[in-house]
């Protein structure tokens, strides 16, 4: 027996963590702390929920604006992209590196009284169920 615990449905869980912070709009920086972010996606989905990063859906809306992660137009869409998903997310997983946005990902997900897990030991397994 585990004392580790289970979760019987599907979580969706919000990847936080430094996208742009520390790197002075550096594309390439950017891209690896992306990279960092969604390296935490699959361990995630190992544990039987559903991941998700801010800039999935942050990004593709700044360029169908015209816009990038490093223009003005970015302050309007990355931070409320990311509350409006904290509406449908159960958790969310705090990876280390410092981040005004993950910051405030944490915050928000505590006002509403969702776990923060910091590692994704910390997520309780899902039960599988045949077929699902």
């Amino acid at each position: 027996m585990t004392d580790k615990p289970v979760a019987d449905e599907p979580m969706l869980i919000l990847i936080a963590g430094p996208y742009r912070s520390g790197t002075d709009g550096d594309p390439q920086a950017m891209a690896a702390n992306l990279a960092r972010l969604e390296a935490a996606a699959w361990p995630v989905f190992a544990t039987g929920h559903l991941p998700v990063i801010g800039e999935w859906i942050a990004l593709p809306v700044l360029h169908s604006a015209g816009a990038g992660p490093t223009d003005p137009l970015a302050e309007q869409v990355l931070y409320p992209t990311a509350d409006r998903l904290l509406a449908h997310c159960d958790a969310v997983l705090r990876l280390p590196g410092a981040s005004t946005g993950a910051d405030q990902d944490v915050a928000t997900a505590r006002r509403r009284g969702l776990p923060v897990y910091h590692d994704v030991a910390e997520i309780p397994r899902r039960t599988q169920r045949e077929g699902v």
